[in-house]
Formats: C-alpha cells, sequence, structure tokens
C-alpha cells in the first residue's frame, strides 16, 4: 500500500481533484487514489468518512491529513523538495505564490460560465464572451509569468510548479470552450493538454460512467 492516498471527485468535473493528482502523477511520486463519484445519494458519507470539511480532494501521508487543494500542494512542496514544487529563486517564488492564490480565490465568474468537463467538447458555446475581462487576466499572468521567470522552459516559470497545478483546471476549460487566445497563452495550453499525466486524467474520465447535466451557467462540484 503507497504512503500516499489522494481522495478526489468525478476526473470529468472535479478543477480542485485534478490540482494534487496532477502534481503527485507528473512528478512521480507513488500514491494511491480513491475515487468518490459527486452528486450521488451516498457522495457525503463517502466523502465525510475521510475528510473533515466533507468535500474533495484529501490527502493522506501516513499520520498527516491536508484537506484543500493548494494546502495540499503546498504540504508536497515541503515533505517531497526533490519534486522543485516551487521555484527555487525567491522572487519567482513569491510570484509563483501569488498568482497561485489569486487563481485559488479569484474568477468566480469564469468558474461558474465555462464549469469544467474534460469529457465533452463544447467548442460550439460562445460562453467566454461572458467572462472575457478574466479570460483577459489569466491570459495577462501567464504572459508575464512566462516573460518574467520562464527562461527556456515551457511551463509557468520555467519548469514544472504548483502555479501550473492551479491554473491547469481553467486549461482544461479552454480547451473544452475553445477559447480563443493569443498565440504564447494558446502553446501554455497546448504544453498542459500534452502532458502525459494530463492525458491519463482525460483517458480516465472519458470512461467514467456519470453525468451531471447542469443547468446553464451553473459550476459544477468540486
Amino acid at each position: 500500500m503507497a504512503e500516499l492516498f489522494l481522495l478526489i471527485g468525478n476526473k470529468k468535473y472535479s478543477s480542485w481533484s485534478l490540482r494534487p493528482w496532477l502534481a503527485l502523477k507528473h512528478c512521480g511520486l507513488d500514491f494511491e487514489e480513491q475515487l468518490v463519484a459527486l452528486d450521488q445519494p451516498d457522495t457525503a458519507a463517502k466523502i465525510g468518512a475521510y475528510s473533515p470539511s466533507g468535500r474533495v480532494p484529501f490527502l493522506r501521508h501516513g499520520s498527516v491529513e491536508v484537506w484543500e487543494s493548494l494546502a495540499i500542494l503546498e504540504y508536497l512542496a515541503e515533505a517531497f523538495p526533490a519534486a522543485k514544487l516551487w521555484p527555487e529563486d525567491r522572487a519567482a517564488r513569491a510570484y509563483a505564490r501569488a498568482v497561485s492564490n489569486e487563481m485559488h480565490g479569484g474568477f468566480a465568474e469564469l468558474r461558474y460560465t465555462l464549469p469544467m468537463d474534460v469529457s465533452r467538447d463544447h467548442r460550439d458555446q460562445n460562453r467566454a464572451a461572458k467572462v472575457q475581462g478574466q479570460v483577459d487576466r489569466i491570459e495577462g499572468i501567464w504572459t508575464d509569468c512566462r516573460k518574467r521567470h520562464g527562461g527556456a522552459g515551457s511551463f509557468l516559470f520555467g519548469r514544472f510548479s504548483v502555479a501550473d497545478c492551479m491554473f491547469a483546471p481553467v486549461v482544461t476549460r479552454f480547451d473544452t470552450y475553445g477559447v480563443k487566445l493569443a498565440p504564447a497563452a494558446a502553446d501554455y495550453v497546448g504544453t498542459i493538454m500534452k502532458l502525459p499525466a494530463m492525458q491519463d486524467w482525460i483517458a480516465a474520465a472519458k470512461r467514467e460512467p456519470w453525468v451531471i447535466e447542469y443547468p446553464v451557467w451553473k459550476e459544477p462540484l468540486t
């Protein structure tokens, strides 16, 4: 049995679950994964058996228990320093923390208008126009990160980091809804979508039997 255990929601819909899962998978850390289908009669009971918040994701590492995506990523960065989940440069690390927290606490309208669903193609839906200001802000973050701290790497801070994990669900949203982006931002979407770990997540999502039909503009469970 792996020392690391991660409880997640549906891979089709659970944006918050994707973030720590992607970090664990991309960094090659051995972990046990357990999925709880969301929006089912027994969902709350199954999650509540592990997570004190009653929400996913939830991480257990030996005797340590952590819930909430960014807290899990912070813990993984400390527990596995060889993974280098934060930039080594202090200025870059501060910048990465700032944009990660902005993603964590912001962009509510974008989340609501472009619900995550990696199993379907919604390029025919012109939803992004309703949240263009937030799309522009995210493009600006990506461009600025790459310009200031990207160097020769293809990720926001050169090498893969917590910041990439935090923006990964937005990447899937931009891909799902065919959001028009400047070339540099479109290239970054391609970088994340082509990651073997992301491809594994999407393939598994497409095999899931559960379908949640959300009303127009309703944000999916996370």
